[in-house]
């Protein structure tokens, strides 16, 4: 009991996994004091992600998205945190996410990710 994360909670049930579901639990990024790891990993939010997110997060979700983070988020954040977040919560690691992303892919970083 008690894990909870990236992962989901390990309860058996794939339905409360979701990017927004595991959010709502234990927020939008880590708090410092809460990390298990000695470094944060680096937010990239590349201008193909903010292609994606203009295009095809509609305006209602990313209205709520932007509610949310704002939220979640500490006042200071950066705009890459606050980007990263807008994208993690409008399209989060789900199917629709993956295959709109191949769309913005150069041909050379679809052969080295393996998707052609």
């Amino acid at each position: 009991g008690g894990q909870d994360g990236s992962c989901g909670n390990f309860n058996g049930d794939p339905a409360d996994d979701t990017t927004q579901a595991i959010f709502e639990r234990v927020g939008v990024r880590v708090g410092q004091g809460e990390m298990l790891f000695k470094n944060r990993a680096t937010i990239v939010f590349t201008p193909e992600m903010e292609d994606m997110l203009r295009a095809n997060c509609p305006a209602q979700d990313l209205l709520a998205s932007r509610e949310h983070c704002q939220k979640e988020l500490p006042q200071e954040a950066s705009t890459i945190q606050m980007n990263s977040c807008l994208f993690d919560w409008c399209f989060g690691m789900n199917e629709h996410a993956l295959r709109t992303a191949k769309t913005y892919a150069t041909p050379e970083e679809r052969v080295a990710l393996g998707v052609e």
